[in-house]
């Protein structure tokens, strides 16, 4: 009824005087504008003699100050304010985004014009009398001040009632409105509500707000009132009927965001948030950056803080190659890299298409750099030597892997060949070729392996840590372990939108699966500035922050989806993989662990394995690279990685 009633309203002849009005103003914004001003300010002027002499009518014996003193003084009047008005800008503002600010300017110049008349009244009217000349006018005391209020009155409620109606009297938008309700009370909910009133079509209607603060509640920021605590929150949702929840903390850390998240489980509402701190500075906030809360938003963490001098000096004007350019990890590495500056860099990948693509992408973002794309198997040694011999690079980015567990258990001697005799080959090349980093990705999984993914790239760490040192070998290898990512190629985050997109079920493989989890971003910052600061033969372990359960991380997808777990979308657990463990070991404390310069990022000191012993044993497995004798890869293994918990 209301919606209607208002849709009339704008529809009317009102209505339609505003617009064709706001379509003159603006054709012509500063004639318009002239002229409304002008208009405005005779009214007031006006208006404050018909107050000082109580609604005298003109021509009347009470009436004659219209044709004494209202008449006479309206040129100067119009002139002088039009004078000041323009200087001060304010005859080319647009009257729907008026503001507090615009109301401070209107009373400047209206103080302006008030003393500008003040000092010509006392040289004109009473300097002369002081004479003894004759009066050149007469003069009313009372008119100046009155007319100043009824000035500053009359031209704020024009500008105000034009973004009234703008605010009030929008269309609604063709897709219908969405009932908010906005988390948090502050500044930013300020900002979220006024930029919300300012769109040209109703697509939010704000009911309410909530914030923990105490001192807020009860509080209206632009009529919309704060309705209690995010503790609250499920409840008042299902009262008021919203349909979306629009999260106006920019700081927010993501355990914040969990708990808003986890507290509206059970709902289907959506989820919205403004962006964060870093991105509203320098930036005017408009609605359209209001963007959906991500997985990423609430298992990611807080911006890593980089020693981007030492990073600089280990990547900038010189030739990278990273290996698996096209994966997940290689293509963000690529892209972190690219920024910084290489001289050249190369991109190394089996696969056809992901390389075409970030190939394509490194081209039109950082033009300044020689970017090269190279198809080749890593487990082809000539070709990978004719590559390196090619190229000669100086920094060496090893990423290619395979990283699936479950597959591996089923392809063991796929393991074998790309994550130890892949890395081989390359770490071989680099030492040919004089490479002078060279920086291996790793993975939690190599600790204490219960898989044959793990237990092979525990090998591969074992050879380029024994690598390191050697005889006619000046490259410094380095290994970097980290866990589980965020929305990488086959990772549990996009498998779980796409199973909640085909409307469930999700598979969950245990109620108490853990794993760890860091942004692609973050991963790859810390593998450079591991990299970048630690020294040959060191084992790097990234700072995974707290372990999340597998079912929870799915629950808060489906929450996020607008859906509610267990009612929209089922849950279904499918048991333990082969290969699997419950819990991951990140190793981050203990005797063995030391701290680095980052805070974030620790070297496992260990033993190395006897070099000879190491060679001896992967001669072994080379000779079961073409077998599916499982049982005896991981025999073959166990000599290797005795600390499998195999």
């Amino acid at each position: 009824m209301a919606v209607a009633k208002r849709q009339n309203l704008r529809d009317g002849r009102l209505g339609r005087c505003f617009t064709v009005l706001e379509s003159l103003m603006a054709q012509h914004r500063l004639t318009t504008n002239l002229v409304a001003h002008n208009i405005l300010f005779a009214l007031a002027f006006l208006a404050a003699f018909l107050v000082r002499f109580d609604a005298g009518i003109p021509g009347s014996q009470d009436g004659r100050w219209f044709y004494k003193q209202f008449l006479p003084f309206l040129p100067y009047i119009l002139v002088t304010k039009s004078i000041i008005f323009a200087s001060l800008k304010l005859l080319r503002d647009r009257w729907r985004y008026a503001s507090i600010h615009d109301v401070w300017r209107i009373l400047e110049a209206s103080w302006i014009f008030l003393v500008v008349t003040f000092v010509v009244v006392v040289l004109t009217y009473y300097l002369p009398q002081l004479l003894g000349r004759e009066r050149l006018y007469s003069y009313s005391r009372g008119v100046l001040m009155l007319d100043f209020l009824s000035t500053v009155f009359l031209v704020c409620v024009a500008r105000l009632g034009v973004r009234i109606y703008h605010e009030e009297l929008r269309p609604i938008s063709a897709e219908g409105v969405n009932r908010v309700m906005i988390v948090g009370a502050g500044n930013a909910a300020e900002t979220l509500i006024r930029e919300i009133n300012r769109m040209d079509e109703e697509r939010y209607r704000v009911i309410g707000l909530v914030d923990d603060d105490p001192t807020k509640q009860g509080l209206n920021i632009h009529g919309v009132g704060v309705l209690g605590t995010t503790d609250q929150i499920k409840q008042l949702c299902e009262e008021y009927e919203i349909d979306e929840i629009l999260i106006a903390m920019p700081s927010a850390s993501q355990k914040q965001l969990r708990r808003v998240v986890s507290l509206c489980r059970g709902t289907n509402l959506k989820f919205k948030a403004m962006p964060g701190v870093s991105d509203l500075i320098n930036e005017r906030f408009t609605v359209s950056q209001i963007r959906e809360v991500d997985i990423n938003d609430l298992l990611g963490r807080e911006t890593v803080n980089l020693d981007h001098e030492a990073i600089s000096r280990f990547i900038s004007h010189r030739r990278v190659l990273v290996t698996g350019a096209g994966g997940s990890i290689g293509s963000e590495m690529c892209r972190q890299i690219a920024t910084i500056g290489p001289s050249r860099l190369i991109l190394l990948e089996q696969a056809e298409t992901p390389l075409f693509e970030i190939e394509n992408e490194l081209q039109d973002r950082c033009g300044g750099i020689a970017v090269t794309g190279v198809i080749c198997d890593i487990y082809d040694r000539a070709r990978v030597e004719t590559i390196f011999k090619e190229h000669r690079p100086e920094v060496v980015i090893h990423a290619a892997a395979h990283k699936h567990v479950p597959l591996m258990e089923r392809n063991p001697c796929e393991a074998l060949k790309n994550n130890i005799f892949g890395t081989r080959n390359v770490a071989d090349a680099a030492c040919a070729c004089g490479t002078d980093e060279f920086v291996m990705i790793s993975t939690d999984k190599a600790v204490n392996p219960s898989s044959i993914m793990g237990c092979s790239k525990r090998v591969a760490e074992l050879y380029v840590q024994g690598l390191n040192g050697r005889a006619g070998c000046k490259t410094q290898f380095k290994a970097v372990r980290f866990g589980n990512v965020l929305d990488s190629a086959g990772s549990v985050v996009p498998i779980f939108k796409k199973q909640i997109a085909e409307g469930g079920p999700v598979r969950v493989t245990h109620p108490d699966m853990t794993r760890y989890f860091m942004t692609i971003s973050e991963a790859s910052q810390l593998v450079l500035q591991a990299a970048a600061t630690g020294a040959g033969g060191q084992i790097f372990l990234l700072d995974m922050g707290e372990p999340v359960k597998i079912v929870d991380l799915a629950r808060d997808l489906i929450t996020l989806s607008g859906f509610r777990p267990e009612e929209d979308i089922e849950i279904v657990f499918t048991g333990i993989r082969p290969g699997e463990k419950l819990f991951e070991k990140l190793r981050t404390q203990g005797e063995d662990i030391v701290e680095t310069v980052h805070e974030k990022v620790r070297v496992w000191r260990t033993c190395q394995m006897d070099w000879d012993e190491l060679l001896a044993g992967m001669k072994e497995l080379e000779k079961l690279v073409n077998t599916q004798d499982r049982d005896q890869i991981v025999c073959c293994l166990r000599t290797l990685v005795p600390d499998t918990s195999r």
